[in-house]
């Protein structure tokens, strides 16, 4: 099988298969030689900002000279992006030579009567396989969907582990509620392992409190209050952290979005639970944060080009606030699509109330939960006046939004990760050619 057939095959996993329970990812991983032990795991959940976190953990621990794995999802435009060493995807050979080893044993426990792993046990397992190929010492492990009953559950023994920002998102799974989704997510909390958390929801704080008293687990809070903005430009944020050992230390960061410095925060603060000794400076972690890339979180990525893959409530009013305290932006234009497991109109209304723009362009994700552009045009005309344009197909959505966007103007593309994915594709197709 070469990496093409390989990439697929496992695109048609969901076809053929269904969630199974934690024992059996153990398994899986016990056959594949445990590859998960001996290494130091960072474990992250959360709803909006786990990405982010990673990445920022990612960054300051490569600046300490720490050899670093991450794992994260979903993909943008290549699957090889899930696996980062030093904040690199793999190449295509590793990902082969480790998917290869993966399948072999899934057909093992296939051929024992075992089901087959889901879309994401299959790659959580390559994840594991791929970090002691390459003999990492750090692994970043971000959730998937929840996080108590979540593939990457199995780890036993995480350094510490992380639950940013909750919201509302994947009701119909998690629950209805803020507390009900909050103790999904402190499902990763281990006995005795230091919880670092975002405290600005009282209602989540509560659950994840009273998880920690129970399991031991020294709680490191982290909420706005703990956060003093000096400065926000349309290139950067500037901020001192007020808690921890990092009082008073003020960090930059490299994205015109004001909620990213509670996501730097967050990592800040994790390296001080597991830096005992304090041997990541000031300097190192301020390093770090600055120089972190996380692609598709206020991207600029041409000049006057923001994608953001907010695609919640909660991800929505961050990015309104973001538009709203940036300068001089002179015509604005958004290019908005969704999937249909999402709630998109209570996201297309907070745009609608709370984003200044002067014209939206709908279009329809090439993907089979993708909710039609029509319907999304019929949803914003109930809320807003403004001009409403159905430009079908993404490609040349995008091609009339940067026809629509002038040289004084910004074109900001959101709604959904799967539109940021596809136009950062269209871009590279455009640049290659």
């Amino acid at each position: 099988m070469n990496y093409r057939e390989a990439v697929e095959y496992i695109y048609e996993i969901p076809k053929f298969t269904s969630k199974n329970d934690l024992a059996f990812t153990g398994m899986l991983l016990e056959r594949l030689g445990s590859p998960q032990e001996n290494k130091k795991v960072l474990h992250v959940a959360g709803t909006n900002g786990k990405g982010s976190v990673c990445a920022y953990l990612s960054s300051i621990l490569q600046t300490a000279g720490k050899r670093t794995g991450l794992f994260t999802s979903p993909h943008l435009v290549d699957i090889n992006e899930r696996f980062r060493i030093d904040g690199e995807p793999v190449d295509d050979e590793t990902f082969l030579s480790c998917f290869t080893s993966v399948h072999s044993v899934i057909n093992e426990l296939m051929d024992e009567g075992h089901p087959h792993p889901t879309f994401f046990e299959v790659l959580f397992a390559m994840g594991m396989v791929i970090f002691k190929k390459e003999k990492v010492e750090y692994v970043i492990l971000e959730t998937g969907l929840g996080g108590r009953l979540d593939a990457t559950n199995v780890i036993e023994n995480p350094l510490a582990t992380v639950i940013t920002s909750i919201g509302l998102d994947h009701t119909e799974i998690l629950g209805d509620t803020i507390e009900k989704i909050t103790a999904e997510k402190a499902g990763i909390m281990k006995k005795g392992v230091p919880v670092i958390y975002e405290g600005s929801e009282e209602a989540a704080e509560k659950v994840i409190l009273a998880r920690s008293e129970e399991l031991g687990s020294p709680p490191y809070r982290v909420a706005k209050d703990n956060l003093e903005t000096e400065r926000t430009t349309n290139k950067q944020v500037d901020f001192w952290l007020k808690c921890g050992y990092y009082e008073y230390v003020r960090f930059h960061i490299s994205n015109i979005a004001p909620y990213q410095a509670l996501n730097a925060a967050l990592a800040v603060r994790t390296i001080e639970a597991i830096d005992g000794q304090h041997e990541m400076t000031a300097e190192i972690v301020k390093k770090g944060i600055e120089n972190a890339y996380w692609p598709g979180r206020m991207e600029e990525v041409r000049p006057g080009v923001f994608l953001d893959g907010a695609h919640n409530e909660q991800g929505i009013k961050g990015f309104a606030k973001t538009v709203r305290g940036l300068e001089g932006m002179g015509s604005t234009t958004l290019l908005f699509s969704a999937v249909m497991e999402k709630n998109f109109e209570e996201m297309i209304r907070t745009i609608c109330m709370e984003v200044p723009f002067d014209r939206v362009i709908v279009t329809t994700l090439n993907n089979k939960r993708a909710v039609k552009a029509e319907m999304l045009a019929e949803i914003f005309s109930k809320y807003t006046e403004r001009e409403i344009i159905v430009v079908p197909a993404v490609d040349e959505a995008y091609e009339k939004a940067e026809e629509l966007t002038d040289s004084h103007g910004v074109l900001f593309c959101i709604g959904s990760l799967y539109l940021v994915g596809e136009i950062k594709a269209i871009i590279r197709r455009k640049e290659n050619d």
